[in-house]
Formats: structure tokens, sequence, C-alpha cells
């Protein structure tokens, strides 16, 4: 089926047609630019998303980290990152290989189909040139031969009248003749144009139209093939990123399998594992016997007498699930340099990463030492490469610092190997505070008790236990130089089960700055606002307050002026 012989005729319904045909690529573009678009406004929603739920830069997540569900997690988002990449990908191809290659085509398109409805249009118009013509000279041919007719007619009237002279019949006859004549030339005119116009109409029409139709024809078939090859490729695009679509989430897959509760669990041991040992059992106490009664180990009373020591302010739990709202949760300061504020097994943990860390420290330290001793021997060899004596200065000064790193290892080895004579074995089911009292002098006991003390979520049961080690191992039952007020004859059963006791007020204070209190354990001033304090500022930069009897808590000892009173500066 060819356009120029079976569509001779219908010129202005194909160039209806061809327009359509652009306008319709001119859609398809269009289409594929909005969906390129929103391709790259979805990778930019994922990449919002996945950085959105990013672990940030703090301790917290931190630790959040070492669980395998928590990693599982981030390898999801990353995954999820990757993943919003390849839309973007998507976009970027569909732009490259459709929408630039289709606005380029579309001029060509229109320029072509300009072109053959040109050479069209000028060929109509030669015909219907020819046309005129003919037609000109089929007038022309049809008026000389009636004039003709009737200078013969008239030749005739004059020759049969006898009343006419010979001169009017001679030239009538001669004009007739010429008259003829005309029509004659005219007949070979029309004849001419005739056989003209009959050989420019076969061409136009067999010739002519038929090539221009066929180029059109090609053009339009070129367009639709043009069309059908980019509807492929806008297929394509997508496919070609479904391996890598499919590997992220092979990522996300994998990460959801490596989540391992057991490990978790036990991770959390890890983490809050205090490395204490849980209490005995109580004593009976006979109060029917009129003896001296001797402190158990583990006597609820005793921890009273530990708690009311001045070295110590706060008593250990007994029951793990009754909440305490007066020990903090956060951490609102740096702990002492030991790590002394932490219980057994988490300083340890705690010191043993200090170790690792300063050793590789010492590490890169002794390899910058190498290779500069490298570079001296090569300049003392080769003197035009440098002068030996310019790396002394650097050797002096890695030396100091591998001195000074390997102190810090001393001393946190120091530290850790204290710790780990402390703490119980696994084997052990009794109590070793006998054993704690023999390793540790009483004034480090002391002193590690005194670094305790601070109110940033700091863990005080090591130093009720070191009391009680105390109250265990000297002969004299009662070891502070001033009796206990008499404890009730009924168990303290009541005291343990409450949060804590309500300490006693000790003074009063003036905020002189506003203070927020966001963390957990804070409590928020007010600029002129007054407050009871309960306890002094042990050294760690906090002063605990109350505001009314349920709401008390910690505010910065710089933030307020305090006025103790007299009996409590005594004491």
């Amino acid at each position: 089926m060819s356009w120029g012989t079976e569509l001779w005729d219908q010129f202005d319904n194909l160039e209806k047609h061809t327009q359509w045909g652009i306008e319709f690529v001119e859609k398809y573009t269009k289409f594929v630019k909005e969906r390129s678009e929103i391709e790259i406004n979805y990778a930019k929603q994922i990449r919002n998303l996945s950085k959105k739920y990013q672990p940030k830069k703090n301790s917290r997540e931190e630790e959040e980290s070492k669980y395998t569900f928590c990693r599982a997690f981030v390898t999801t988002l990353n995954e999820l990152n990757d993943y919003a990449g390849q839309h973007e990908v998507i976009a970027e191809n569909l732009t490259s290989q459709i929408i630039t290659e289709l606005m380029r085509y579309l001029q060509e398109l229109k320029s072509e189909r300009k072109s053959h409805f040109h050479d069209g249009r000028k060929a109509q118009q030669h015909i219907e040139s020819s046309w005129k013509q003919l037609e000109s000279s089929k007038r022309k041919f049809e008026r000389d031969c009636k004039e003709a007719d009737r200078a013969q007619q008239y030749f005739e009237k004059m020759d049969a009248d006898i009343n006419v002279t010979k001169a009017d019949v001679e030239k009538a006859r001669q004009q007739a003749q010429v008259r003829h004549q005309m029509a004659s030339d005219s007949k070979g005119d029309y004849s001419s144009y005739l056989q003209k116009f009959n050989q420019e109409q076969n061409e136009h029409y067999y010739t002519i139209i038929p090539n221009i139709f066929q180029k059109l024809q090609d053009m339009e078939e070129r367009r639709i093939e043009r069309i059908g090859v980019c509807m492929k490729t806008f297929a394509d695009v997508d496919r070609q990123v479904l391996p890598i679509v499919g590997k992220c989430l092979d990522g996300m897959t994998k990460g959801a399998e490596s989540i391992d509760p057991k490990t978790d669990s036990q991770q959390v041991v890890e983490s809050y594992k205090s490395g204490f040992e849980p209490p005995g059992d109580v004593e009976f106490e006979d109060y029917g016997q009129a003896m001296k009664r001797t402190a158990s180990e583990t006597s609820l009373s005793n921890t009273r007498e530990a708690k009311e020591k001045p070295t110590g302010k706060s008593k250990g739990k007994l029951w793990p699930f009754i909440k305490n709202k007066n020990k903090l949760s956060l951490k609102l300061g740096s702990g002492p340099e030991d790590f002394s504020h932490l219980p057994p097994e988490q300083r340890r943990k705690k010191l043993q990463g200090k170790i690792d860390e300063i050793n590789k420290d010492i590490q890169k330290e002794m390899d910058q030492r190498d290779a500069l001793t490298k570079m001296k021997d090569v300049y003392i060899k080769n003197p035009q490469m440098g002068d030996p004596a310019s790396v002394d200065p650097r050797l002096t000064e890695i030396g100091q610092n591998i001195e000074k790193l390997q102190f810090e290892v001393q001393k946190f080895e120091g530290w850790l190997a204290e710790v780990e004579e402390r703490m119980p074995s696994k084997s052990d089911t009794h109590r070793r505070s006998g054993i704690y009292e023999t390793q540790n002098s009483t004034t480090v006991s002391n002193n590690c008790a005194q670094d305790r003390e601070s109110p940033d979520g700091s863990y005080t049961e090591e130093q009720n236990s070191e009391t009680q080690v105390k109250a265990n191992t000297t002969p004299n039952p009662n070891p502070n130089p001033t009796p206990a007020p008499p404890t009730s004859t009924t168990p303290e059963f009541d005291d343990e089960f409450d949060d804590e006791e309500t300490l006693p007020t000790i003074g009063t204070c003036k905020a002189l700055y506003p203070f927020e209190g966001h963390n957990e354990g804070t409590i928020a001033l007010a600029e002129g606002e007054l407050l009871y304090v309960i306890e002094e500022d042990k050294g760690d930069g906090w002063t605990r307050v109350r505001r009314n009897e349920d709401e008390e808590g910690y505010v910065p000892t710089s933030y307020v002026e305090v006025f103790l009173e007299t009996n409590a500066k005594d004491s």
C-alpha cells in the first residue's frame, strides 16, 4: 500500500494526519519528562527518609549499634539510599536516552514535513497553472472558431447578393480566410497545450505526487518506529537497574537475616552486668536473748547504717523491680578517669577498652618512629637528600609521646588488675566480703566510694558493698564513732520498697540564672527562685535540691547561691 497511489487525492487529510503525528511525539516526550521528574522526587524523598533515620553521632546511638537488629536497620537504611540512587539513574537515562533524543528528532521531523508539503503545494500550483493555460487556449480556440463561422456566413451572404459589388465580396472572402487561419492557429495552440497539460498531469499524479507522498509515508513510518524504540527504551531503562535494585533488596534481606535474638540478649548482659553477687540470706536476729547483736553481713539494718554513714548517700537495691525516682539514668557529666563510678563488670570493660585504645595509639607512634628512623638512615647515607639532624626533634617528640602513653597504659592496667582482683569469680557462690577487705585498703575503698558519689547516673551499690565489707571484717560491729539511731524492732522491708527515704533539708538556695533541666534527674530553675537544698555538691558540680514533696532533682552548683544551715555545716 502506497500513499501516492491510494491517497493521491487526500493531500489535506495527510497534512492533518502528519501534524497529529508530530503532536503525539510531543505528548509522549512530555509524558517521559513527567515520569523522570517523578523518579527524581521519589529518589529525593527516599534519600531524605534514609537520612532522617540514620543513627546520630551520640553515645546513645553508638550504644544501640551493638545490637544486631539495630545494625540490620542501619543496613536497610544504607541499602535504601542505594535504592534511591537507582531511581536517579532511571531519571538520568530517561532524560538522556529518550527526552533529549526526541526533542532533537522533533525538530528534524517538523523541518522534513514542512519541506515535503512545500514541494507538494508547489507541484499543485504548477498543475493548476497548466490547467489555466489549457483553459485559456481552449476558450481562444472556441472564440476563433465562432468568428471564422460568422466570417464564412457573411462571405456567403455577400457572394449571393447581386447588389453587392465584386470588391465587397472579395473583401468578405479575405476576411473569412483570415478568420479560418486564426481558428486553425488557435486549434494548434490548444492541441499543443492539451498535450502538454496531459503530460504534466500524468507526471503530477503518477510521479511527483506519489514521490512526495512516499516521502511523507517514509517519514511517518520512521516516526512510528522511533516512538516504538523509545517505548522499548522506557521499559529497558527500568530493567537495567533491576539487578542493582535486587542487590539492594538482597542486602536488606541479608541484614534482616543477620538479626540474632540470642546475641542481642547476651549484649544486654554485657552492657548492664554489674558484677555484684545477689544478696545472701537474711540472718535471724533473736531479740529474745539479752545479748549484743552482731551485724550480719546481709542485714537490712546494716544496709541502713551504711546509708547513714557520712561517706555514702544511697543504699543498694535488694529488689530490682522497685523504681527509684531519685537515681539518674542519664550521664550529666564525665565520670572519674578510672571509671570508679561504674559497677565492677562495666568498669572492667571500660578500662580494657581504654587500654586497647592507648595501645593502638602507641603502635601508631612506634610506626612513625620506625619510618623516621629509616628516613634518618637514608639521610646519613645520602646527605644530599636531607639533613639527618632535621629528623631528631620529631623523634624526640614521638619518644616522649610513647613514654606518656605507656605510663597511661600502666595506670589503667593497675586499675584493671584492681577490679579483676575484687570481682567475684563465677564459681564462687558465697559473698567474698572479707576477701574484698583484705585485698583493698580502707583508704582505697574510701577514695573509690567518694569518687562514685556523683549525680550523673552513677552506680552506688559498689560503695555500699564496700561498707558492708568493713562492717563484716571489723571486730567492732558498729565502726562509726557516732552510734546510729535506734532502729525499730520491725524489719525494714517497707523502707526498701519505697523508692528512697526522703532526705532532710540542709539549707536553701537562690537561683542566679535560669536552667532548663532537660536531662532526666535534673530540675528546671527560674532566675531568683528559692529552693531547699537536700544534698551538697560532692565535687562533681551538681547540687541536689527540692521544690516540693514530689519535685526534686539536681541543678548546676554554679547556677545557684547556697545557704546551708549551721548544724549542716558542723556535720
